[in-house]
């Protein structure tokens, strides 16, 4: 499945990791605010929002990340947010990330489904399903 369920021992600065995190149409939420702001923007748009809760130490999430990147282009009217546990520590336990990556799919504010792991396969069917009941609920 690849997860990771703690922080390994890291000497010197990792804040340039996130870089390789983002990209594409994933927008990196550095703030409680920047989240709540998303996720009301997403809800104006009546977009769902896919939320990857990761850690730049984490191999599984290393992983999976180029993947996300290229969910976040091939699904345009998804929103792809990436949270850093350890900068968002607060926001990570109001969630219930118990392990990374932890991918949780949002519609209106709340929680439709959940993927813990880097399988991409599993990933992109939640997504590709949820995807396709909003559409099919706007026809």
């Amino acid at each position: 499945m690849g997860i990771c369920l703690g922080k390994p021992r890291i000497d010197g600065d990792d804040s340039e990791e996130n870089v390789k995190f983002s990209g594409g149409n994933v927008h990196l939420i550095t703030s409680k605010e920047s989240w709540d702001q998303k996720l009301v923007e997403a809800s104006g748009d009546g977009k769902i929002v896919i939320a990857n809760f990761s850690a730049t130490w984490c191999g599984p999430c290393k992983m999976i990340a180029p993947f996300y990147r290229e969910l976040s282009e091939k699904y345009p009217s998804v929103m792809f947010l990436l949270i850093d546990v350890e900068e968002l520590t607060e926001l990570s336990t109001s969630w219930e990330v118990k392990a990374t990556p932890t991918f949780f799919l949002i519609r209106d504010g709340r929680q439709v489904d959940k993927h813990v792991g880097a399988n991409k396969t599993q990933l992109e069917k939640r997504i590709t399903a949820i995807v396709d009941s909003t559409t099919q609920c706007q026809n």
